[in-house]
């Protein structure tokens, strides 16, 4: 069986990648995709920032 790859945007720069992060990066955020660009920003000395699970285009 062939295997497609999943298209998915970094919620904050609306660019595809083939790894995002699931993560919540303000006081009363949603649940947002981010690329691992994004995701050094938001991440790095954030009391807000959560971790919810990684995304990968190319599922098993």
């Amino acid at each position: 069986m062939a295997r497609s790859n999943r298209v998915k945007l970094c919620d904050r720069c609306s660019l595809t990648a083939p790894i995002l992060y699931r993560v919540k990066y303000e006081e009363e955020g949603d649940w947002v995709f981010v690329c691992p660009q994004c995701w050094q920003h938001v991440s790095q000395e954030n009391p807000f920032y959560t971790y919810g699970g990684t995304w990968k285009a190319k599922k098993k």
